[in-house]
Order: structure tokens, then C-alpha cells, then sequence
């Protein structure tokens, strides 16, 4: 009767544990909570008011990702933006090109969103998924004393509340018309593995007429129990925002 009464002891010791656990996620992350991140600042040269002109080219290897969604809140920052650039349709026309490579838009860790910040630009060399991302969901349920309780907790803390973030990784690409007289060289050099035994190195020199700014935006969102279209409409704003701020 002790080893048992000593047990349901624990049993509502661990299910109050989970709960008070559960109570404060539920309060600590109850608002929306989206951030968005830049590797590397871009700052373009300042041209006049009639050359402000970029060409928005929004690509993406993720399912989930509304590329026409995303770029019309992009287009939408650029009209609110002060400086006056506007977004047109003709790349040949533009001053500037914008590339957009959406890599991944999926739940994540935060120690997954900064190791993808980490990492910087890589454009489309890096397929969307588990390259990056992965899975984040803090279980709080505490150990159980016994299938049942165990099970019960776990419903508290695991299935009820739960801390989710998502995470949008872009890759962004802008090539700004150089001024005239102005060459701009590019020099690439490519490593591949061939096999265990070596490598084989592949270098290319061309000549071009625009120069080139790359860097990566990751945006995260972060809420008890959140859902990607609670999530989607915030993430998309601030990572046009980030955009067209290099502008």
C-alpha cells in the first residue's frame, strides 16, 4: 500500500509538472513572434530618380511557397518605399535585377535558422529540406511513473502545447548595371570531388556589364501551436521588407 500510495504521488507530481510546464509555454509564446535576418548587407549605388528600376525574378524548390503571393507583397514594399525604386517587367530595361531563390519554408529549430544564416548564400546549389532544416517542437512532458501517467503528461505538455517555429530561408541575387566605361570581370572557380582517390578544379573568367550583390535573408516565426497560413503572411512581409531595404 506505501509503494502504491508512494507512486500515485509521483503520478500527480509529474502530471502537475507537465502542466504548470505547459502554462507557461502557453504564456511565454502566445504572440506571433517574427524575425527576419540578413547575412550580409547589401548597399547598391544610388542612381537617379528615372534608372530606379528593378526586375523581381522570384524562384523556388519549395511546394508550400507561394511564389505569387510572396511577390506581390514584395512589389508592395518597393511602392511604400521612400526612395522611389519601382518594380518593372522588363529585366533588359532594369537597372537592377533581383534573383530570388526560395531554399526552404518549413518547421525548424532556431539552432537550424542560425546555422542556415551561418552559412550565407548558396543560391540554387542547396536543395530544400533536411539540407537545412529540421523539426522543432519542444515536447515539456516531464518522465511518467507508469504507461498511463507517462501517456497522460505527454498529452498535456506534447500534444496540447507545443513551441513551434517556422522558418523561410531566400536566397537573394541583385546585379546593378555598372556605368559606362565600366568593365566588371568575374572569376569562378568550381571544385568537384571526382572520386576518393582526387578532385578535379574548374575555373571560368567572364565579362559582363552588370556587378553582383548576393546575400541570404532568413525569417523565422515562432508562437505556441502555430500554423504555416498563421505564420505565412508575416514571414512574407518581412522578408520583402528586407528586400527592399537594400534599395
Amino acid at each position: 500500500m506505501k509503494r502504491l500510495g508512494l507512486r500515485v504521488s509521483v503520478a500527480v507530481m509529474v502530471v502537475a509538472l507537465g502542466g504548470c510546464a505547459a502554462t507557461e509555454t502557453m504564456i511565454a509564446k502566445k504572440d506571433l513572434d517574427v524575425q527576419a535576418r540578413t547575412s550580409t548587407a547589401i548597399f547598391v549605388d544610388p542612381v537617379p530618380k528615372d534608372k530606379r528600376t528593378v526586375y523581381l525574378d522570384v524562384k523556388s524548390g519549395v511546394m508550400e511557397f507561394d511564389r505569387n503571393r510572396f511577390r506581390q507583397f514584395v512589389i508592395q514594399q518597393f511602392a511604400q518605399n521612400a526612395n522611389g525604386y519601382r518594380v518593372v517587367d522588363d529585366p533588359d530595361a532594369a537597372q537592377f535585377q533581383m534573383v530570388v531563390y526560395v531554399l526552404n519554408l518549413e518547421k525548424a529549430s532556431p539552432t537550424a535558422a542560425q546555422q542556415a544564416l551561418g552559412v550565407g548564400y548558396q543560391g540554387g546549389a542547396i536543395a530544400g529540406g533536411a539540407a537545412i532544416g529540421a523539426v522543432a517542437t519542444r515536447s515539456w512532458a516531464g518522465a511518467g511513473v507508469g504507461g498511463v501517467v507517462g501517456g497522460a503528461a505527454e498529452l498535456i505538455a506534447g500534444a496540447a502545447v507545443k513551441d513551434v517555429t517556422y522558418m523561410l530561408v531566400t536566397d537573394v541575387q541583385i546585379k546593378e548595371r555598372a556605368a559606362k566605361g565600366v568593365i566588371v570581370r568575374k572569376d569562378t572557380r568550381v571544385d568537384t570531388k571526382v572520386s576518393d582517390a582526387g578532385a578535379a578544379r574548374q575555373t571560368s573568367s567572364e565579362v559582363s556589364d552588370r556587378k553582383e550583390y548576393r546575400t541570404r535573408i532568413v525569417t523565422t516565426a515562432n508562437k505556441v501551436n502555430l500554423t504555416l497560413p498563421e505564420a505565412e503572411e508575416l514571414m512574407f512581409q518581412k522578408t520583402a521588407y528586407s528586400m527592399s531595404g537594400f534599395f
